[in-house]
């Protein structure tokens, strides 16, 4: 019998999440799973790494270049999908005790503060494109551009609003440098399911009830990362005898985009939610009924790579409501760098206030 409290569950979802996130640190945008499976000693990650580190100070995003796309990290840090999640904490932290709806006018200036000021991470390229956009004026209706990158940050908004179409709501807003509805979808689909879990769902029961009620894309995605699964485990399959079972399952749920600058892109592993999603879902359904299925998928899912971190939040935040705090190894969560500092920020929102 399960006996984890809501509160275990939320804050399992946050720091599922982050140390998910920084976990990816080491390895993020490296397109090469057995160059990181060599760096790290033939075995999975087991601490933190700082960025490229063991693999020469870079990793290779294709497309992008060889580099270290994180300078100034060091191990036990985030990267920018981990710090957009942690400075929507802070900004839900300092809306006090009253419960307010969220206001994507009153989240900008914390973001331009923090963009000018404190970034300290790798500044994509729809954020650059929408910090232009803001200091033109545009409008916040009309903020964000094209991409069809995943890019989910509300994760700490699971602590402050108790529906599911409050977080819903939250999750599309703070994608505001996106237009995307791929990406939209995506994001709205993980709060939802997340949400559902911290109620007391399965993963695998809220991942079918959210997906039944969004649409085509998204429905497309769920069944194709439940049949692979399926096929990763089915013993008899080419698939479950290959040792990077995990990278190649991830490769062939989305296409190749020949636009690589030494090779092509494999979207699969890469940021389109095309492939982060069923990626993201992937990992979740594989390991979400093993005993300590929360480190085992979020090491997994560093080791197979390239943008590992995006679907890191996905994985580390559904587990982490359904394993619940208590399940993340404790050498992780207490080497985290913010730990100290997210844990005093929670624990003033309205699901999690301590007198």
């Amino acid at each position: 019998m399960n006996t984890l409290t809501k509160e275990e569950r939320i804050k399992g979802a946050f720091y599922g999440a982050i140390v998910g996130d920084a976990l990816c640190l080491g390895s993020h945008y490296e397109y090469d799973a057995q160059k990181i499976f060599e760096a790290y000693g033939q075995k999975p990650i087991t601490k933190f790494m700082s960025p490229g580190e063991k693999m020469g100070g870079a990793t290779h995003g294709i497309g992008w270049g060889e580099r270290n796309y994180h300078p100034g990290k060091k191990a036990g840090g985030t990267t920018d999908y981990g710090y957009y999640n942690i400075l929507v904490l802070e900004h839900l932290a300092s809306l006090g005790e009253v419960k307010k709806d969220f206001d994507v006018k009153g989240l900008l200036p914390h973001c331009m503060n923090r963009f000018e000021n404190n970034w300290g991470s790798w500044i994509c390229t729809m954020t650059k494109e929408t910090y232009a956009q803001v200091k033109r004026g545009m409008p916040v209706e009309q903020l964000g551009g094209m991409s069809n990158a995943m890019a989910i940050r509300h994760v700490a908004a699971h602590a402050y609003y108790k529906t599911e179409e409050e977080i819903a709501d939250v999750a599309r807003k703070v994608m505001f440098t996106h237009k995307n509805e791929e990406a939209l979808s995506g994001g709205e689909f993980f709060a939802r399911v997340t949400h559902q879990v911290i109620q007391g769902e399965t993963p695998f029961d809220a991942i079918e009830n959210v997906a039944v009620n969004m649409n085509q894309f998204i429905q497309m995605k769920v069944q194709q990362a439940i049949e692979k699964v399926k096929e990763e485990a089915d013993k008899s399959s080419a698939l479950s005898k290959e040792k990077f079972a995990d990278d190649l399952a991830l490769t062939s749920m989305a296409k190749l985009w020949d636009i690589g600058r030494s090779e092509p892109i494999r979207v699969g592993k890469a940021s389109p939610t095309e492939g982060t999603l069923p990626g993201s879902i992937y990992f979740i359904l594989k390991y979400a009924h093993k005993e300590d299925g929360l480190n085992l998928a979020l090491a997994a899912n560093a080791m197979v790579g390239g943008d590992n971190a995006s679907r890191a939040i996905a994985i580390g935040m559904v587990l982490g409501a359904y394993k619940g705090l208590r399940s993340l190894q404790v050498q992780w969560l207490e080497s985290l760098e913010q730990y100290h500092y997210c844990e005093s920020l929670l624990n003033k929102l309205p699901l999690l206030k301590t007198t």
